[in-house]
């Protein structure tokens, strides 16, 4: 009896602002593919501005899947996105196209790739109120004594999520990490990037976000209805603006805040997808070569 081959996908990797989505999408063009974005704030809608989301323009007419996907008072989470994630794949495949996963979430790529199980773990009332009253410093000490992997993971300034972290390691007494065989026959691309010129990138998207109206943007979400606490809890640019919009920071300390809230995210990636040994490297400038390892496979 013969074994069903797995469905090949390509993976995009690599830190904020390295480029990820025009990779994505001049492969997508070159092979008949179709991109899922593995971004945890690109999921919600209303969110474009402040998380650099790819235009309709920059698509080039490519297929993108899991943007704009649930509104932003809800949480959206790991096993939100291997849903579906694999609900985007079948329909890709079904169409003959190739898909193509590309984004900086380490921690939703590892999980569905490396297919792990996450356990339906309740929430726990009295567990969450006693942490709520500790400092995000202390929670994100905690996660790290616990498990070193989430944290590297994690936003350390989210609470939200690090007092989820926390509460399902507790509950467990251990962490999650069930894997099960690979659903798919996986290539890995990671983008290289020096860090000087990946902080110039940086500083250069905040510019032109700034532009566009990232501030604007905020406002308008504050006005239909995501409050300043959940703008905050969505951590990063809209954790600052939160902040600015409540008059607590000046225009220029936001610019500041965001550009180094940036940098240390971009850091936290890069040492996340460096660990993953199935990963081949390529800079920018060798874009050739990555169609042509992309042919190959």
């Amino acid at each position: 009896m013969r074994r069903k081959k797995k469905q090949k996908i390509i993976v995009i990797v690599g830190p904020t602002a390295s480029g990820k989505s025009d990779l994505a999408v001049e492969i997508a063009r070159k092979h008949s593919g179709e991109v899922i974005s593995a971004d945890s704030r690109q999921v919600y809608k209303g969110l474009d501005i402040g998380t650099g989301k790819i235009t309709k323009k920059e698509m080039k007419g490519v297929p993108h899947h899991l943007l704009d996907v649930v509104s932003p008072k809800r949480v959206f989470t790991v096993v939100d996105f291997k849903e579906k994630a694999e609900r985007a794949i079948k329909d890709i495949a079904s169409r003959g196209k190739l898909p193509i996963i590309a984004g900086g979430t380490g921690f939703y790529i590892q999980a569905f790739i490396d297919n792990i199980d996450f356990p339906a773990v309740p929430a726990n009332k009295k567990l969450r109120e006693k942490l709520a009253t500790k400092k995000t410093e202390e929670l994100f000490e905690e996660i790290s004594r616990l498990d070193q992997d989430r944290a590297a993971s994690i936003d350390p300034k989210n609470k939200q999520r690090l007092i989820r972290a926390i509460e399902i390691v507790r509950t467990l007494g251990k962490v999650p990490k069930a894997k099960q065989p690979s659903r798919y026959d996986v290539l890995m691309i990671g983008i290289k990037i020096d860090n000087e010129k990946l902080r110039k990138r940086i500083e250069k998207r905040l510019k032109a976000r700034m532009k566009r109206g990232m501030i604007a943007e905020a406002k308008r979400l504050h006005k239909k209805g995501l409050s300043y606490k959940r703008m905050e809890e969505l951590g990063l640019e809209y954790r600052c603006l939160a902040k600015f919009l409540r008059g607590k920071i000046t225009k220029k300390e936001l610019v500041r805040e965001i550009e180094i809230k940036d940098w240390q995210y971009a850091k936290r990636q890069k040492t996340w997808f460096e660990r993953d040994k199935r990963i081949r490297w390529f800079p920018l400038a060798e874009q050739n070569k990555i169609i042509k390892l992309v042919f190959s496979f």
